[in-house]
């Protein structure tokens, strides 16, 4: 078990993080971290003596005064050493550098300088230190106008607003996800072969994807003008694609979204309805639920998923894991068949809430097994 803590825990990369880590209770403890800590030495303290691997994302990235920035994100990294040798701590400290450090300007100096003060910390008192650098990093939650151009510009799209481009760049992007891969791999490696030497090291972090701001924008406008307005799936199967959509579905209101109506067609036949439109594979199921029961209470982490109530009284919900706050859709197949997509880390389930068996059709991403490591259980 190793005792991991995360400074910046509620921030974007740090959730992501945090709760990655909580999918593995058998090999991870997480030390909880608040950003008040580094106003108070007592408690700053008695977290670094908790903690085996400290993974260091705190830091400002924008303010109208660059040297508010610089300074800022010094004194960060200070205070988590001086915490450190006030209590002949010696954990390992991963810190969150980035690709900025080549370029001129504060914010990529505060984080290169602070680099160099973990790297000094670590060799002075034998001990191990990674020292991540790390390009563009793109995902759900992220905060527009603030994170990353990707979380700017599907929040205005998804809220009626018109995205513009400043510089036609070249981004290079790692998804939130893949970048906690690394932390984690890189948390176990160094537990695994700690000894009384210093373990002091540079890790570039590689990109995963390279695309021009005016592509990106391209791409995430066709979100808007196939998912958003007409109900119709991207072609999922390439990872930066379904990254990407995944990180776009969550800045959709939820709320105010869905659910979904369908258009019924009726006829001497019968009646007929469109569930999913897609432009991509998966896996598509049919169930009936009967009175009083709820299916579901689980998560995913890369799949996307559609519920569609074609019979029945239904109230599917849905939480974003780490928050209390729970959304409640009341659908009506009889009168209205309708639908409510699942956004990735959200817990989610169905109940029957009627006299008669509901009827759901489910489309997933990609082929459902609750053993693989996408889907977990927990409930709304």
């Amino acid at each position: 078990m190793i005792k991991v803590g995360i400074t910046g825990q509620s921030g974007f990369i740090g959730t992501h993080l945090y709760n990655t880590l909580g999918l593995y209770p058998d090999r991870f403890q997480r030390i909880a971290f608040e950003d008040s800590y580094f106003d108070d030495p007592i408690k700053l303290n008695g977290f670094v003596q908790s903690c085996d691997a400290i993974v260091h994302l705190a830091a400002m990235n924008r303010h109208n005064d660059p040297q508010v920035i610089y300074q800022t994100n010094i004194n960060l990294c200070q205070k988590l050493i001086n915490a450190c040798e006030a209590t002949r701590s010696k954990p390992h400290i991963i810190f969150s550098s980035s690709t900025q450090e080549e370029r001129d300007n504060l914010y990529g100096k505060s984080k290169r300088e602070g680099r160099l003060l973990f790297d000094q910390w670590a060799r002075r008192n034998h001990t191990a230190f990674s020292g991540f650098i790390i390009p563009n990093v793109f995902g759900p939650f992220g905060k527009p106008y603030y994170n990353s151009v990707v979380a700017t510009f599907c929040h205005q799209l998804t809220h009626n607003e018109e995205p513009k481009i400043d510089v036609d760049g070249e981004l290079r992007l790692i998804y939130v996800s893949e970048l906690v891969e690394h932390f984690i791999t890189k948390i176990d490696s160094v537990a695994q072969s700690r000894n009384a030497v210093s373990h002091v090291e540079t890790v570039q972090i590689p990109h995963t994807a390279t695309i021009k701001v005016s592509a990106l924008l391209a791409r995430l406008n066709d979100f808007k003008s196939n998912y958003f307005d007409k109900g119709i799936f991207p072609n999922l199967t390439d990872p930066f694609e379904r990254n990407l959509f995944n990180t776009f579905v969550c800045y959709i209101d939820h709320e105010k979204f869905f659910p979904r109506m369908l258009e019924l067609k009726t006829d001497d036949r019968g009646s007929f309805v469109e569930t999913v439109k897609l432009n991509s594979g998966g896996q598509v199921s049919f169930s009936t639920t009967k009175p009083g029961v709820t299916r579901g209470n689980h998560f995913h982490t890369r799949k996307a998923e559609r519920f569609a109530v074609i019979k029945g009284k239904a109230v599917i919900e849905l939480r974003r894991i780490g928050t209390d706050k729970k959304l409640t859709f009341e659908l009506d197949g009889d009168r209205n068949p309708s639908v409510v997509d699942m956004p990735i880390w959200f817990t989610h389930n169905i109940k029957n809430v009627g006299n008669d068996d509901v009827y759901t059709i489910f489309w997933i991403s990609e082929h459902f097994d609750p053993s693989d490591t996408d889907t977990f259980f927990e409930t709304v």
